[in-house]
């Protein structure tokens, strides 16, 4: 059974997000959404609301499963046996980032494979956008899930 973790934030999930899970659903028999904690990292959302919206948002896929990343993804991958990780491309600069991400864990461990996807649509939009408008009241619906866009909603409310 050929098993990929995908890893990141998702502070909100995307569509762009969904794209990239749904077409590796299909190509691998179980992908695991990895919703890293990131306390070093200002969320919007706090760890539990992101589990809860990609959890809710990934529902209907059979073959794939959410998880918290609270260690090195190294030590997860070793943990659980696993040997691959799939990660989304949008523009120039995320290949650069994701180059380097790629070369420490070869380093760190090099029996672990990175896969790349190349996003198909909303290829600028980033979670880092999807925020920056909706906290300046702009609709950013057509971006994310239904339940992040009622999440973004709510909780722009409660910091006005």
């Amino acid at each position: 059974m050929k098993t990929i973790v995908y890893p990141g934030t998702f502070d909100p999930l995307t569509n762009g997000h969904l794209e990239i899970i749904e077409r590796a659903s299909k190509i691998f028999d179980k992908v695991v959404v990895l919703v890293a904690r990131r306390e070093e990292k200002r969320t919007l959302f706090t760890l539990e609301e992101r589990l809860e919206m990609v959890k809710t948002s990934l529902k209907n896929f059979k073959n794939v499963e959410v998880d918290v990343l609270d260690s090195l993804l190294i030590d997860y991958l070793k943990k659980h046996k696993i040997k691959l990780v799939l990660r989304g491309l949008r523009t120039y600069q995320d290949f650069e980032y994701e180059k380097a991400m790629f070369e420490i864990n070869y380093e760190l461990n090099s029996s672990i494979e990175t896969i790349f996807l190349i996003t198909r649509t909303f290829a600028s939009i980033s979670s880092t956008l999807v925020k920056e408008v909706a906290m300046n009241n702009g609709d950013v619906s057509k971006f994310v899930p239904e339940i992040v866009n009622k999440k973004i909603k709510d909780k722009i409310r409660k910091k006005v």
